[in-house]
């Protein structure tokens, strides 16, 4: 069985639908702080918490668990600054929590939900996996302390794990059974949509000014099936032998704001209200990823890689909350 620790949130439900759909049998193991009860239609549900390793225990007595995928974390780069203390404990000492359970049960597969905030500010575009980790908020260094921790572990315990590098996810579960659901949203493409669906007066341009061909800023969006699709890959590899690694999870191609907004308004045939503003602290003008060694060595071909697909799925689910 695999257990899916925050499998009732955004990205953690569609892993299980997916993983279920190839005939994994899943436990669910979420605290609902962020999670939604009703996201969990496959597998099975335990209500838990990492902060409580006698929690994580009790999952592990009861479930034959061969690998674990741990997408629990806090991800509001903002809140980070302002609150670094709630984002360690819940994002690198729960995982270690996690991590120790999983030592003491000898289950040897782990599947890392990470990001491109270790990164920081990219030198050079497409991000690669071998470019400089230097993350500029306590997000990203979270994430990053975690991917260290893992490396020392697979060399001290061969534990095998992929941390996976995700670049924007987006979009929504093709048959609307669940999709994106944040308290508060952040995203650049439900808040759009917001203001198609008149639930929202406008949505806010952060910086006109950036070095790039309209002014705003380019990020590579990657749908939320694609990254489910790259979970189940990656645990494949790692149940074939394959060496623990990282892998960047994008479509390998960017798309400004304002090239974000037109798509939607094209989608969804509404005049989308943009207000200018002044930039935001931290954000770079440009982040895209190359995803080609998750496709050379995982075998994974992104299927939703075009922007109008991403944003029908999504506009579809929006319409139905």
């Amino acid at each position: 069985m695999i257990l899916i620790v925050g499998g009732a949130g955004y990205i953690g439900s569609h892993v299980n639908k997916m993983l279920n759909l190839h005939g994994y049998e899943t436990i669910v193991f979420d605290n609902l702080s962020y999670g939604h009860r009703d996201f969990v239609k496959w597998g099975v549900f335990e209500e838990g918490d990492l902060g409580e390793i006698n929690d994580i225990r009790r999952v592990f007595k009861k479930y034959p668990i061969t690998a674990v995928m741990q997408f629990a974390a806090f991800t509001y780069v903002g809140e980070s600054v302002e609150d670094p203390q709630k984002y360690y404990l819940n994002n690198l000492r729960n995982t270690m929590n996690l991590l120790e359970v999983m030592l003491e049960e000898n289950v040897k597969q782990f599947v890392f939900s990470s990001t491109c905030a270790t990164y920081g500010e990219p030198k050079e575009i497409p991000i690669t996996e071998d470019h400089p980790q230097n993350p500029i908020n306590p997000y990203g260094r979270g994430k990053l302390m975690v991917e260290q921790i893992l490396s020392d572990y697979s060399h001290a315990y061969n534990l095998q794990y992929a941390s996976l590098r995700y670049f924007n996810a987006a979009g929504a579960d093709p048959d609307g059974e669940i999709g994106e659901l944040h308290q508060p949203e952040s995203h650049l493409i439900p808040l759009i949509l917001d203001v198609a669906l008149g639930k929202r007066d406008d949505i806010k341009i952060f910086g006109t000014d950036y070095p790039t061909p309209d002014g705003t800023c380019i990020r590579d969006y990657i749908h939320v099936m694609d990254l489910a699709d790259a979970h189940i890959k990656a645990l494949e590899y790692l149940r074939d032998g394959g060496m623990s690694d990282v892998f960047n999870l994008g479509n390998g191609k960017g798309f400004s704001v304002r090239e974000v907004i037109d798509a939607a308004e094209k989608v969804t045939g509404k005049k989308i209200k943009a207000t200018e503003t002044g930039r935001r602290p931290g954000d770079p003008p440009v982040l895209v990823g190359s995803a080609l060694k998750a496709r050379e060595v995982l075998d994974w071909q992104p299927r939703y890689g075009d922007l109008s697909l991403i944003i029908e799925t999504a506009y579809r689910w929006q319409q139905k909350i």
